[in-house]
């Protein structure tokens, strides 16, 4: 583990993977500034009204308005960081290919589908902001709610590094995946590095389990 750890380190600030990074994050942000800035006084008004729905509070305009300020921009962030996870499964087989071949001289081969690739991602979005909205209490309590945080960080990972790094080298591994979605997790803390999460945690799974061969 450790091995894969320091390899996967080293491999996410090489120069292909810092220009693949750029490009992949440049353009969500620029896709989501873009959305965002067309239509935010329409999306602010979205999670109020889903705020107004809240039992006890959700009659009072200043719990409404307040939940507007605060979960508007978490969220934002969240469709960020999963737009980039999509356009990291979607780009990312030609890199993981060339990693795969420079550190194991394994040849892999890209049988990932848009398709599937899409509702992979998709599916795991609905289920980082469907366990949000059912913790968002759990998260506001001192360091419980940062490792529940973590975890659903992961969540919006983990399905899909199973995916990509299945659908080139034909393998399988649950376990480790979650440990390298959670590790690559820890990325979303850190400003700038938060960027690199998805493909980070492709590649400590593609190290996990290549090194295992």
């Amino acid at each position: 583990m450790q091995s894969a750890l320091v390899k996967s380190l080293k491999d996410i600030f090489s120069l292909d993977v810092i220009k693949f990074i750029v490009k992949v994050a440049f353009s969500s942000f620029v896709i989501m500034i873009v959305i965002f800035g067309i239509f935010w006084q329409q999306y602010s008004s979205f999670i109020a009204s889903l705020a107004s729905h809240a039992p006890l509070l959700g009659h009072y305009s200043w719990f409404t308005e307040g939940v507007a300020v605060v979960a508007a921009p978490f969220i934002a962030y969240g469709i960020i960081l999963a737009l980039i996870s999509l356009l990291t499964s979607i780009f990312s087989p030609k890199l993981l290919i060339k990693l795969a071949k420079k550190h194991y001289g394994i040849e892999g081969r890209d049988n990932s589908k848009i398709s599937e690739v899409i509702k992979v991602n998709l599916k795991a979005t609905l289920k980082f902001f469907g366990l949000t909205i059912i913790l968002l209490p759990v998260l506001f309590v001192p360091i419980l709610g940062q490792i529940v945080m973590l975890l659903l960080w992961a969540v919006l990972l983990k399905e899909p590094t199973e995916y990509d790094i299945k659908s080139l080298f034909n393998i399988d591994d649950a376990k480790s995946s979650q440990i390298a979605s959670i590790i690559a997790a820890l990325f979303n803390y850190i400003p700038v590095l938060n960027v690199f999460s998805a493909l980070f945690a492709q590649i400590l799974f593609l190290h996990f389990i290549l090194s295992k061969k």
